[in-house]
């Protein structure tokens, strides 16, 4: 019984080991310099947001179709506003300067005046309905019955296996 329990606990260890590692490969490829401009696509006279994180001093932004912008150290994000004569359909450029590390990006312009925000930025709009609007007492009884009766079973053989050793 001994070696069911330590091969239980073994296997256990390894699980965890195997379910956490793919996090800790993401927390280490999400550190260092890391920058974006969103959105990525903006009318001229538009707004954009600048991210810089991973810096330990201020970071510098700067593009040909907006002033130069400083993200003090402390913050990772500024917003800035896109030249009304920006050309449309254009690509644009957009350094971040963290010190001696620096990243581009790049920012394109839409035809047009800015509008309204993009769909994504108006929230989700959710009903009522889904997966539990077909539940009803009928299926909730049986499933509620169908786990108790495994768990009865699984405690009945749990016990009924340390008889047989007679420990």
């Amino acid at each position: 019984m001994r070696a069911i329990r330590a091969a239980s606990a073994a296997l256990m260890g390894v699980s965890a080991l195997v379910v956490s590692s793919p996090v800790a490969q993401a927390r280490a490829a999400t550190e260092g310099f890391r920058v974006a401009v969103l959105p990525s696509t903006v009318a001229p006279g538009g707004h954009v947001t600048l991210h810089a994180a991973g810096c330990e001093q201020s970071v510098s932004v700067s593009s040909g179709v907006f002033d130069t912008i400083i993200i003090p150290q402390g913050r990772t994000w500024a917003r800035a506003v896109v030249d009304r004569d920006a050309e449309p359909g254009a690509v644009y450029e957009v350094s971040f300067h963290c010190g001696t590390f620096w990243q581009d990006v790049d920012l394109t312009i839409a035809g047009g005046r800015a509008s309204a925000p993009p769909h994504w930025q108006k929230g989700v709009a959710a009903g009522g309905g889904g997966s539990l609007g077909d539940l009803n007492l009928k299926e909730i009884g049986m499933g509620a019955a169908l786990i108790a009766g495994s768990l009865g079973t699984a405690y009945h053989l749990s016990r009924r296996g340390d008889d047989e050793d007679g420990s």
